[in-house]
């Protein structure tokens, strides 16, 4: 007699090396993952089944992307923030640019 135990699991794989920043909380603690689906036999996975689609995910707030909606567009425009008289890059929520010392 033979018993086969076998199936198909996801397994999220973190596919970036240091975490971004949340759009929502504001730590950086936001990470780039993948979820792939495995084929097991007997509780252990032998080969990637199906390959899934990267999104962003808050370790902290533990909201991803498609959860953020507007939240994520708003950071994606204030991102490339610059100081209008030293034009040097610079985080958008400063109220003074640190480089020059004047108002933002």
């Amino acid at each position: 007699m033979f018993f086969f135990i076998g199936g198909i699991t996801p397994k999220v794989k973190i596919l970036s090396k240091k975490p971004e920043i949340c759009p929502v909380c504001g730590l950086a603690q936001a990470w780039y993952k993948r979820t792939d689906h495995y084929l097991n036999l007997f509780f252990i996975p032998v080969f990637r089944v199906r390959t899934g689609e990267p999104f962003l995910m808050c370790e902290r707030c533990e909201r991803s992307v498609h959860e953020m909606g507007a939240e994520y567009e708003e950071f994606l425009e204030k991102q490339d923030a610059r100081c209008p008289h030293c034009n040097r890059s610079l985080h958008p929520e400063f109220k003074y640019c640190p480089h020059c010392g004047k108002k933002v």
